[in-house]
């Protein structure tokens, strides 16, 4: 599935790819609009609704993971909120032994995320993922989400890399589709990035359950 002989850079998503996407699906569908209709007196099932409207008119644009964007929105200090259920934050399995692999390997391993560099510093304070990766770039670094070209084209200046010889892996097919668009060679998905939710099936490109099936060998 994966050549590593013809790969120098690994490019990894953060929520839903080496962290378990459930504390951010519980934050987003089930503590925020709890929280929300207890500060503006309305039922659950009208915080509920008009949440997830204003998530979809923003969703794939750089306000749907802008923290401060939410909070103003709101009237509630997101970042904060987030603190309250940082015990959820969790690794998926086998990451730490990839990562290990991939550092006692010579690809250059860098995670770029979509989320907001307060969620960023919550969940590295909570996991320590940044030591085990070369560097982590958050789309409101360069101010466009993986979504869109100007990201890649951001990353790409920035970074130096071959696309011919970069991997990528995320959980979105959203973003994926945005980095083959930009020409990036190897792509890969995730199968199940929410360990609460089912297995997801996968069909517009190569997908994985577990690190352990892609470890790349010492040399390649």
């Amino acid at each position: 599935m994966v050549n590593w002989s013809q790969i120098d850079k690994v490019l990894l998503d953060m929520d839903g790819t080496l962290l378990d996407l459930h504390f951010d699906n519980y934050f987003w569908l089930e503590h925020l609009p709890a929280q929300y209709a207890a500060h503006h007196k309305m039922t659950l099932e009208d915080a509920v609704s008009s949440l997830t409207e204003q998530m979809r008119r923003k969703t794939g644009q750089l306000e749907w993971y802008c923290l401060d964007y939410w909070s103003e929105l709101t009237g509630l200090p997101i970042a904060a909120m987030k603190v309250d259920i940082e015990h959820k934050i969790q690794y998926r399995p086998s990451v730490k032994t990839f990562l290990n692999a991939l550092k006692s390997s010579d690809k250059r391993a860098v995670i770029v995320t979509n989320a907001h560099r307060d969620s960023v510093d919550l969940k590295m304070r909570k996991t320590a993922l940044d030591t085990l990766v070369d560097r982590v770039i958050s789309s409101h670094d360069y101010q466009e989400p993986k979504e869109s070209q100007l990201f890649w084209q951001h990353l790409q200046a920035d970074e130096n890399f071959d696309p011919q010889r970069t991997l990528l892996i995320d959980d979105s097919l959203a973003v994926l589709a945005s980095a083959q668009r930009f020409g990036i060679a190897h792509l890969l998905c995730i199968h199940q990035p929410d360990s609460q939710q089912p297995h997801r099936n996968i069909e517009q490109f190569p997908a994985v359950d577990l690190f352990d099936e892609i470890l790349p060998i010492q040399g390649q």
